[in-house]
């Protein structure tokens, strides 16, 4: 790390690492942004764009690796919501931190196979997780009804019932239509389910429509990842663990852990999407 003087501000000059999702805002040329909001473990930027995602996350390694997120390889310094800051050109300036992103990871690593079998155990142990915050809600249980079934326009109506349903950055609604939407595209694909991979194409583009303008900005990002198969490392665990690359049953109370309902909101997702994949089959 090297520190730069000027006659006004030292600038501290930091490399970190980054999620893909975010390079197409991170190596555009350089535009305004500004702090959304700020936690002990990271803080978040609204970028003024038009490109997704338009929220980045900087955070530290205690913070959960969201799919939008950057890590730098320092402390962040303090800052305040509405603090002013520049994305760009593979940099971020955000108060005296100038942060050059030199390395990349992959949020939506593809699975591999996955067997028929493996996929109807791993429905049962994803079942009714605790603690979901929309659990027993009517447009859950349309979305669930009509994923199994294949039928788009009832998971279209549902899911345009749950964007920005709930309270928080992250609304129950829209955490439980992420998880469909990652688990739909991966295990569909993985288990070469033509239908379910054909599904999440369609409810994609149902649900980053209405994230534009019914929920918040963070989430509607999240879904826009969540739309290209792009999550956290606890959920991409869960979906490796479905599909026998490692233990589920830790990576989902992992999984569980998350946020006040967040994790069991996510899980919720990705039980509905399995149960789907099961049900569809094979390709068509």
């Amino acid at each position: 790390m090297t520190v730069s003087t000027s006659a006004r501000r030292p600038r501290v000059h930091v490399t970190g690492a980054a999620s893909t999702a975010v390079r197409p805002v991170l190596g555009s040329p350089r535009r305004p942004a500004r702090v959304l909001a700020v936690f002990p473990v990271g803080v978040y930027l609204e970028v003024d764009t038009e490109v997704q995602p338009s929220v980045i996350a900087v955070v530290t390694g205690a913070a959960t690796r969201l799919p939008n997120s950057v890590l730098p390889a320092c402390p962040l310094p303090d800052l305040t919501v509405g603090d002013e800051a520049a994305v760009g050109e593979r940099v971020i300036d955000l108060g005296p931190l100038r942060l050059s992103v030199r390395r990349w990871w992959d949020p939506a690593p593809p699975l591999g196979r996955l067997e028929p079998d493996r996929l109807r155990d791993a429905v049962v142990l994803l079942r009714d997780p605790p603690g979901a915050g929309l659990a027993g809600h009517g447009a859950v249980d349309l979305l669930a009804a009509s994923c199994a079934a294949g039928r788009l326009p009832g998971m279209v109506t549902a899911a345009e019932r749950l964007v920005g349903l709930g309270p928080g950055l992250t609304p129950s609604g829209d955490d439980v239509l992420a998880g469909l939407l990652v688990a739909l595209r991966h295990l569909g694909t993985a288990a070469r389910a033509g239908r379910a991979v054909w599904l999440a194409d369609r409810l994609a583009e149902a649900v980053t429509s209405a994230a534009r303008t019914r929920t918040t900005p963070l989430s509607a990002t999240l879904l826009h990842c969540a739309a290209r198969g792009e999550a956290s490392p606890e959920v991409i665990d869960v979906l490796r663990g479905v599909a026998g690359r490692q233990p589920l049953e830790p990576a989902l109370r992992r999984l569980h852990r998350l946020g006040h309902t967040s994790g069991a909101d996510l899980a919720q997702g990705i039980a509905i999407g399995a149960s789907a994949v099961h049900a569809l089959g094979g390709p068509r």
